[in-house]
């Protein structure tokens, strides 16, 4: 995976995390902060359980066909820019070399400039929309794979052991206790689901 693909990746999975635990947290506008906290239906021990998100996205196979599919798109697009480049240099030295045999008039000059301008701006508009299209292509794919996590962590989670289901990120929590690390279960259980599919 490209240098840009891993800093998106990481970028959009911190978002994801941060995102979910705001909403997890969040107090209600008409709630106190200081009120008693609700209690569940089956009010027994507050437990939490985590997942490394490294490991899942090192294990899923979902998450590895992104990695390559990433991959193959970010190579698409650098092949593409490249021939555009060429096609962009060979035109200047072919003006260029006109130019210094004296073989253009002001008006093929004037001419020649414009048109390298012109296959400048598409260049940077081509650019532009590749860079879109794969930025949406993996958001798109992301939200696939957070969406399998969540439904597969909600059928996991059904006889409610767990209050909260965390992705672990190291600078964000300093303790986890390895005990309710469900890691391998989840890898196991959504690479088993995606076969099936």
């Amino acid at each position: 995976m490209g240098k840009n693909g891993m800093i998106v990746w990481n970028v959009v999975l911190t978002l994801l995390l941060g995102g979910l635990l705001v909403q997890q947290f969040r107090v209600g506008s008409g709630a106190s902060v200081l009120s008693k906290p609700r209690q569940a239906a089956n009010a027994g021990p507050f437990r939490m359980a985590y997942f490394e998100m490294d490991s899942v996205a090192a294990n899923f196979e979902l998450v590895r066909e992104l990695k390559g599919e990433m991959l193959k798109r970010e190579e698409s697009i650098n092949a593409e820019m490249e021939r555009l480049a060429r096609n962009m240099q060979q035109k200047y030295n072919y003006y260029q070399e006109q130019a210094n045999t004296g073989v253009m008039n002001q008006a093929q000059s004037e001419a020649a400039g414009r048109e390298m301008k012109n296959l400048d701006d598409q260049m940077k508009n081509r650019k532009q929309a590749l860079d879109a299209e794969y930025g949406d292509f993996v958001m798109r794919r992301q939200n696939e794979i957070k969406s399998k996590i969540e439904a597969f962590l909600e059928e996991y989670n059904r006889g409610g052991q767990y209050a909260y289901i965390i992705s672990y990120e190291p600078g964000l929590f300093y303790y986890k206790e390895k005990a309710y690390d469900i890691t391998d279960d989840l890898v196991k259980g959504l690479n088993e689901k995606y076969k099936k599919q």
